[in-house]
């Protein structure tokens, strides 16, 4: 009986074909961990207005994320001054049908892609970082994310 082998061509072509699968997987099973450590938090604030009704402001902001990570909104800045009891902050996604509120020292976070909305309310006339909150007034308004992110926009008071 005569045995013989494969050729030394197909072996050839057989080891290549199983080099690039390796190599194909290799790199996707990369991509994947550099994808995990690379995400990051983005918030624009795509619209920001005050409006006054009877003896409130309030201050509107439409806010998304167009991050790849989840953005985790831990304090609201205004005027250089972490909010306190003297705002009502209120806080709702796209999709929600009632509005949730926000308290000092808790958060609420945004998923990629989503839109939220805040609604932040207090007195007209309120003492507020050594002023009055009154028409005509210009509120900085932060958002800080528990990454260390501020997020600003300025809004003027009707």
């Amino acid at each position: 009986m005569r045995r013989r082998g494969i050729s030394p061509v197909i072996a050839t072509v057989i080891l290549v074909a199983v080099a690039i699968a390796v190599a194909i997987a290799v790199a996707f099973w990369m991509t994947g961990i550099v994808g995990l450590f690379t995400g990051f938090e983005e918030l624009q604030i795509t619209s920001a207005y005050a409006v006054a009704s009877d003896n409130t402001f309030t201050i509107h902001l439409t806010v998304k994320n167009t991050g790849t990570s989840p953005a985790t909104v831990d304090n609201i800045i205004i005027n250089g001054q972490p909010f306190d009891d003297t705002f009502t902050v209120l806080y709702s996604s796209s999709t929600a049908t009632t509005n949730s509120t926000l308290n000092p020292g808790n958060s609420f976070t945004i998923n990629p892609g989503e839109t939220y909305h805040v609604y932040i309310q207090f007195s007209i006339g309120a003492s507020w970082a050594g002023g009055k909150l009154d028409h005509g007034v210009s509120v900085e308004v932060k958002l800080h994310t528990a990454g260390g992110k501020e997020y600003p926009k300025l809004v003027v008071l009707p």
